[in-house]
């Protein structure tokens, strides 16, 4: 069966060493893994994660953080060479704390949480942009190679980037970068925006997808939104997925007029019993979706 794991930021965010005590918790929900923020420089001791994890019985993927500063689709020469210097970075953590995969938005150029909107460009820079991203990704794919590290390209939805929004878009890149090391990512929460049908994408990605978040329309609980979880998980057993899935319920039960759903917020109540529940949920789509009579 898959495995099945929680993004760290379900508790806090950042996530330091006084948390490590909530790799056990996480453990003994029924999780086989944490989804970890890559850590910025000086936020944890790699080491002493690394032995928290073991000692919880926990294996991690690292998601990545990009920004306008360390940005592949820039065309400002240091923000360009920072992209690239940051998910080789990526590389060295996931190394230290034992992850093989590295995902998320690696293009870059996010939208709403750099505070810009997305601008229309000319054709010329909408090809550089590609250009730039496809060079980007060889040079760290060939430094994520020499670790036996993935790097996985996650597509987001039309709010947060203007270079990746959908799978056939993520699937033109690959093809240009042609990197064993880079592969896919993809987060049924954006797919819920930007596909005609989130099965069909699946299928579409085979032999991509390394990293599979499993996320509602809304980001609550599994089993509480629109997803057809039975659609989805027989799309995944079609095309023989069998890498890592993650949850990433966060949206938090606050429907007060004016909260901003887009922005993280930090758990207000114990959230344990659902935790579990959706494990369980999502352990037994995977596993009934197997077998089709």
């Amino acid at each position: 069966m898959n495995p099945v794991g929680l993004i760290s930021m379900q508790y806090a965010r950042p996530f330091t060493a006084e948390h490590f005590p909530l790799f056990a918790r996480m453990r003994e929900h029924g999780y086989d893994f944490v989804e970890l923020l890559v850590p910025e420089v000086g936020e944890i001791d790699a080491k002493a994660a690394r032995k928290a994890l073991d000692d919880a019985g926990l294996d991690v993927v690292l998601a990545a953080r990009v920004n306008l500063q360390r940005n592949l689709s820039s065309a400002e020469a240091d923000a360009h060479r920072a992209g690239i210097d940051y998910l080789k970075y990526t590389v060295d953590q996931a190394v230290a704390l034992g992850a093989k995969i590295v995902g998320g938005p690696l293009t870059g150029n996010p939208l709403v949480f750099a505070g810009r909107p997305p601008q229309p460009v000319p054709e010329e820079e909408r090809l550089a942009r590609k250009q730039r991203c496809v060079d980007g990704l060889r040079e760290a794919g060939d430094y994520a190679a020499k670790h036996g590290i993935l790097l996985a390209v996650e597509p987001l939805n039309r709010f947060e980037s203007d270079v990746l929004c959908t799978t056939q878009q993520a699937i033109e890149l690959l093809d240009a970068v042609d990197h064993p090391a880079i592969q896919l990512m993809l987060d049924t929460f954006h797919m819920h925006m930007e596909e005609s049908s989130i099965p069909e994408a699946i299928r579409l990605a085979a032999g991509r997808v390394v990293h599979f978040q499993a996320n509602e329309n809304h980001r609550g609980f599994p089993g509480t939104g629109a997803t057809d979880w039975v659609a989805v998980c027989r799309a995944l057993h079609e095309i023989g997925y069998a890498g890592p899935i993650s949850l990433e319920p966060f949206r938090r039960r606050d429907d007060r007029f004016g909260v901003p759903f887009a922005q993280w917020r930090a758990p207000h109540e114990d959230e344990s019993d659902r935790l579990s529940a959706s494990v369980a949920f999502m352990k037994s789509h995977i596993t009934l979706t197997e077998y089709r009579r």
